[in-house]
């Protein structure tokens, strides 16, 4: 992970680009492909899934990909187990698509793998930690982000 500096001076931008690097560092989605044994956008998508069972039409939309690449990747993770199609309660053209027990455990375990922070998060004081939390939530009050925790669109 690369420590950048701002060549502005610009504090902000520092600290966006620090913490950019922390999220979006490559490791973390290597160690989710490696234990999962599939792509990180795979395990996005089961992520996604596993949270509220969704229509192809409100994957594609949360994953920002193009439907006939989300029919391609439920088939892949049918395939694997991971989840089914099932008959949309009022619409007979559409399908749910939910995950399957062997699908939601593999998203509680990319989500262990990405909820563990890095040593130099854990191995701030404790004083430190709550001024962070304190900071980053009044920050992310004022942001529209999806919460991805290291992924990117």
């Amino acid at each position: 992970m690369s420590r950048r500096r701002s060549e502005s001076g610009d504090p902000a931008r520092d600290a966006w680009l620090l913490m950019s690097d922390m999220v979006l560092d490559e490791s973390r989605r290597h160690r989710v492909e490696d234990e999962l044994g599939m792509s990180f956008g795979r395990t996005r998508a089961i992520r996604r899934i596993a949270g509220q069972p969704m229509s192809m039409g409100e994957l594609a939309a949360k994953l920002r990909i193009e439907r006939p690449n989300a029919t391609v990747l439920v088939d892949d993770l049918e395939s694997r187990g991971l989840v089914r199609r099932r008959p949309h309660p009022t619409d007979r053209r559409a399908k749910i698509v939910e995950a399957t027990a062997k699908g939601a455990r593999l998203a509680r375990r990319a989500e262990e793998i990405l909820a563990t922070p890095p040593p130099g998060i854990t191995g701030l004081p404790a004083a430190d930690l709550e001024a962070l939390h304190r900071i980053l939530s009044g920050a992310a009050g004022d942001s529209e982000s999806d919460d991805d925790r290291g992924e990117r669109p």
